[in-house]
């Protein structure tokens, strides 16, 4: 496994966690790490890392600077710096990033670009996100605006989350 001694305070600080036990829908726009280990669905934007963990599951589009999967993730990766498929890691997507390290017992079915050219790949991450984003979206049938804040409210009696715009 690899040494991760390039790694700074700053970049250890977990912006969001998207808990065991909870599903979320929707849109992160972030700086910094989001952790996944309930089941996240939709897309993920962030210049940090995004780690889905051995219980998380994800069917989403990730642009990001560092991704590591030791869950199960459905959907397209771009990353800046590195794409990391623990052993426990299952992906069912296509990639582009300059470095990619898988261990054994991972399981990848998709495709796999090495972009080392930097302003290639930030082209890249450019036109697939804004092929990938809308003016609003729709969660849980209201309409959410890009720049519109949101509330999330744990539904009685289960274990999911609902989304809904503060007024």
């Amino acid at each position: 496994m690899e040494n991760n001694t390039d790694y700074t305070v700053e970049d250890s600080f977990v912006n969001s966690i998207i808990g065991e036990g909870t599903t979320l829908r929707g849109e992160f726009d972030l700086n910094g790490l989001l952790r996944i280990d309930g089941k996240f669905f939709g897309k993920v934007r962030t210049t940090g890392r995004v780690l889905i963990g051995k219980n998380g599951t994800a069917e989403c589009t990730i642009v990001s600077g560092t991704v590591v999967i030791g869950g199960k993730v459905k959907g397209d990766i771009i990353a800046s710096e590195k794409i990391t498929l623990l052993s426990t890691g299952e992906l069912n997507g296509n990639i582009k990033t300059p470095r990619l390290i898988i261990e054994e017992g991972v399981i990848f079915d998709g495709t796999c670009e090495i972009i080392e050219d930097k302003e290639r790949l930030n082209k890249i991450q450019q036109e697939f996100m804004e092929r990938n984003s809308a003016p609003s979206s729709t969660i849980d049938g209201h309409n959410i605006n890009k720049n519109q804040s949101t509330q999330a409210m744990k539904v009685p009696g289960e274990n999911n989350l609902s989304v809904k715009p503060i007024p």
